[in-house]
């Protein structure tokens, strides 16, 4: 799926990458300001949370459920660890085997410990209101 869009758009967006995906493992990449934070919270609205997504600041992880308590996504952000043992300090294995989605901002952070099968969904800025989407297969 290659496709550029106004950020109107952005649920259509999220809807599509949620049906196209081979996997529920997506990795983010694209510079400051490209809009991965803001499609994840698509992506989360989309899965029927009932909480918004928000860019985990503080913590590396965001946890996402149905209004029936069913958990239906992780959000991690990797952009502030040193070193990417970190990941596994913090039970990244469990995560990646829990059957939600897990949407990975900064992946490149991370690197030996992405899943072989993992979605890679690249973003570009285009212009303030236009973006591009790439998904493909690791």
């Amino acid at each position: 799926m290659k496709k550029i869009f106004q950020l109107d758009q952005l649920q259509e967006v999220a809807k599509t990458l949620i049906k196209e995906a081979r996997g529920k493992q997506l990795c983010f990449y694209g510079e400051m300001g490209a809009g991965k934070t803001t499609l994840i919270k698509a992506l989360v609205k989309e899965l029927g949370a009932v909480d918004s997504g928000s860019s985990p600041t503080f913590g590396l992880v965001n946890e996402y459920h149905s209004s029936e308590g069913k958990l239906l996504a992780y959000h991690f952000d990797f952009y502030r660890l040193e070193d990417e043992t970190e990941a596994l300090d913090m039970g990244l294995d469990d995560y990646l085997n829990s059957n939600a989605w897990i949407f990975m901002e900064w992946p490149e952070k991370i690197k030996s410990f992405l899943p072989e099968d993992v979605v890679s969904v690249f973003l570009q800025f285009i212009d303030e209101k236009t973006r591009s989407i790439e998904l493909n297969i690791r």
